[in-house]
């Protein structure tokens, strides 16, 4: 078999989630093999992936095995050592998002990549959407500056809760959720973040007094573009505009359209994008609208999280097997990333934070 169809043997780190929906995703792509399963303690399986090898140590499974790829589905606290392990081991990586919980660990395995000439993807899942896809270049058609509305907000119990909970001993919902939604402003703008200002509120006595559950901030861009972004976890969290998704500019707007039984708390629900609604803001010489109603593009992509775990995977394969470069994605994984933590510190300092 060529060096460029031979199967690709993967470990996976983490079994959450995010981890459990990677895990499917190379269990069906034919393109790899999982190589063992690594968590700190014991999950139920899904029947598909109980006839793998099971390990809880990473160090240990990363020296029996000797993978090509290493998938990091941890929490974030973990992913830059993790990273930089693998790469040093001499694997290929995918790490979820966020890429590290620092710029300067961002940075450090950014350069570890370039310097060990590794392929890293980090989990930006909506840029494999095609929904997404379309709602970027139809934002982009309109022209800037734009303003950038963006928000989701999680109305979690439970389980769930019990996970954002764990998520929150070291990452804040705008930092976590908030660079997936940067990088949609950044591609769109196509512009640098210059400066955010950002608020937050603990509303839960279930988490560290140092920790805020709800998060909102403004960023600024190069090219005047403007743009705000909204994160709350937990019981309290409100149903009504969890989901805004909205680009504004001089020629007009581009929104997603969802339904209004959607349940904040379902992940399948966290990149829906099945319709977008399109305005047109020119008007005649009696200033009413040229178009009088707004187009409804149906993109006919409303997959669910596995399946857009799957497509995100196809783009390892790919980006592994053609030598792909990927220097923007790693580089814009650390911008987004920056965002967000000034933001973060931008609450915790009640100042504005200059990028």
């Amino acid at each position: 078999m060529s060096e460029s169809c031979k199967k690709i043997r993967v470990l996976v780190v983490g079994l959450g989630n995010m981890g459990l929906s990677h895990a499917l995703a190379y269990h069906g792509n034919d393109g790899f093999e999982i190589a063992a399963l690594v968590n700190r303690s014991k999950v139920d399986l899904p029947e598909s992936l109980q006839s793998y090898n099971f390990e809880e140590s990473y160090a240990e499974a990363l020296e029996k095995y000797k993978p090509d790829l290493v998938s990091i589905n941890t929490y974030s606290d973990t992913h830059a050592d993790y990273a930089i392990t693998a790469m040093e081991a001499g694997c290929d990586v995918f790490v979820e998002k966020p890429l590290a919980n620092t710029v300067a660990e961002a940075e450090k395995v950014v350069a570890a990549a370039k310097k060990l000439n590794r392929k890293l993807v980090v989990g930006y899942i909506l840029r494999h959407h095609p929904s997404w896809v379309t709602f970027v270049d139809k934002a982009r058609e309109l022209g800037g500056p734009f303003v950038f509305r963006l928000n989701l907000n999680q109305q979690s119990s439970g389980d769930t809760w019990k996970t954002h909970k764990r998520l929150m001993e070291t990452t804040s919902p705008i930092v976590d959720c908030g660079v997936h939604y940067v990088d949609v402003m950044c591609q769109i703008a196509s512009s640098d973040p210059v400066s955010v200002r950002g608020m937050g509120l603990r509303l839960s006595d279930e988490i560290a007094e140092d920790m805020y559950n709800y998060g909102h901030f403004q960023v600024t861009f190069k090219d005047g573009s403007i743009g705000w972004y909204e994160a709350g976890w937990g019981p309290m969290m409100s149903q009504t505009a969890f989901f805004v998704k909205d680009v504004i500019s001089p020629n007009g707007s581009v929104s997603i359209v969802v339904s209004d039984d959607m349940e904040s708390d379902d992940i399948d629900n966290h990149t829906k994008a099945s319709t977008i609604r399109i305005h047109d803001s020119a008007t005649d010489a009696k200033g009413e609208f040229v178009k009088s109603k707004d187009t409804l593009l149906s993109t006919d992509a409303d997959i669910s999280h596995d399946e857009l775990c799957a497509l995100e995977q196809e783009f390892v394969l790919k980006a592994i097997r053609n030598d792909m470069d990927l220097t923007e994605h790693m580089d814009n994984a650390v911008k987004s990333l920056a965002v967000c933590l000034a933001a973060d510190e931008s609450i915790r300092k009640n100042k504005e934070i200059t990028i």
